[in-house]
């Protein structure tokens, strides 16, 4: 009995190596593997009859597929989540992504969000990948510029930008009728309100009207959308990496798969749920079909980031599902610590507070008040023209 049971287990080891073999070679070439191809690439000790009789085995049990009768065999979903759990501990990276990693890792800035950003682009560059990432909120934000850009005769949108380095939209109507010079105007008046500098002379009573009231309806949305923090801060990048790889030519296909990368609902559940195991996860296929609609042509590698160890948010990759799952531990694995020691760093230099999402509770503290009309909100305001007592 312990002799057969050597001899299975032996067997069931070769099978394992062999589809390990098989998917290394198509995550390499994207062609189906054939018996022959695989001999030559990586198993020259054993015959490709007998290759060909642990295909057989592998197809049944699940792992493989054969597209055609007399095709070489592609991996399964089932097959690539046995690779995936084979290589999960893999930490190996290459010199020249450790010198990105070390870039990224020494950053120091006051500008939080844009750091996220530029890091989730920097990632999204590494992998050729779409790259989403989850943040929480940081304190003590203040506006630092307006752009107005104007819409049509009666709308505009307004480009709010923040001392973090945060970019809001909002659009707002008029209802009266707008020109390119009045915008330019009600910007200078936005600004004037903002920094304190010298009123603009060149307004007329309509457009000062205008102003003041585009001015107050602005501020009482950021302010509100500041002091209510109830979902985590979304940032995506690297959507047209998908289109370079065959898995998405097909449209439906990508449509269908790539929808999830505009649903922010369901890529915060997948970030949370990443986040609350407290290390990286992966999703292959139907994996997500708790998450989306339809049939799922790709997968989701995702991995928590922490300041001072307290997880804070987890940044994911999605890609098609013929990903090479092992390179990709590694490399979320480093960009996870980097960012991690580069956001705590930052966070005490610059003496920035933040706060997860929280319903039914807002944040408002003394000296962030916001008063319409004659009074300042000192949060809003560019701090280097109001006295240093004002932000204590």
């Amino acid at each position: 009995m312990k002799l057969q049971k050597l001899i299975k287990s032996n067997k069931k080891e070769r099978e394992k190596k062999i589809l390990i073999g098989l998917i290394n070679q198509y995550l390499s070439t994207g062609q189906p593997v054939g018996s022959g191809s695989l001999k030559d690439a990586e198993f020259d000790e054993i015959s490709s009859a007998t290759i060909r009789n642990y295909f057989a085995e592998l197809e049944n049990e699940g792992f493989l597929k054969q597209l055609h009768t007399s095709g070489g065999r592609i991996p399964t979903e089932k097959a690539y989540r046995l690779y995936a759990e084979e290589f999960y501990d893999f930490t190996s990276i290459s010199k020249e992504e450790e010198e990105v990693f070390s870039k990224l890792k020494s950053h120091e800035a006051k500008q939080i969000s844009l750091y996220l950003q530029q890091a989730a682009e920097t990632l999204s560059s590494l992998t050729h990948f779409a790259v989403f990432l989850s943040a929480p909120r940081f304190d003590h934000d203040f506006i630092v510029d307006f752009k107005l850009v104007l819409v049509d005769s009666y709308r505009f949108l307004s480009v709010i930008i923040t001392d973090f380095g945060i970019i809001q939209t909002e659009l707002l109507h008029s209802d009266q009728k707008l020109s390119s010079s009045s915008i330019k105007k009600i910007e200078t008046y936005f600004r004037f309100r903002l920094s304190g500098s010298d009123k603009p002379v060149d307004l007329a009573e309509e457009e000062e009207k205008l102003a003041i009231k585009f001015y107050n309806e602005l501020m009482l949305r950021y302010i509100v959308g500041y002091s209510n923090f109830i979902e985590e801060e979304i940032y995506r990048t690297g959507f047209s990496k998908l289109l370079h790889y065959p898995d998405f030519h097909d449209t439906t296909t990508l449509a269908n798969s790539l929808a999830l990368f505009e649903n922010a609902h369901s890529m915060r559940m997948l970030l949370r749920e990443c986040s609350s195991h407290n290390a990286l996860k992966y999703w292959i296929g139907d994996d997500l079909a708790t998450f989306g609609t339809g049939k799922q042509h790709c997968s989701v590698l995702a991995i928590p980031y922490r300041i001072n160890k307290q997880i804070v948010g987890a940044i994911g990759v999605l890609g098609p599902i013929r990903m090479p799952y092992k390179e990709l531990f590694a490399l979320m694995k480093a960009f996870s610590d980097s960012v991690s020691e580069a956001l705590t760093r930052s966070i005490y230099k610059f003496k920035i507070s933040f706060r997860q999402p929280e319903r039914g509770a807002s944040y408002l503290q003394k000296g962030e008040h916001h008063f319409i009309g004659q009074s300042r909100l000192m949060l809003l305001e560019d701090k280097h023209n109001t006295n240093e007592d004002t932000h204590e």
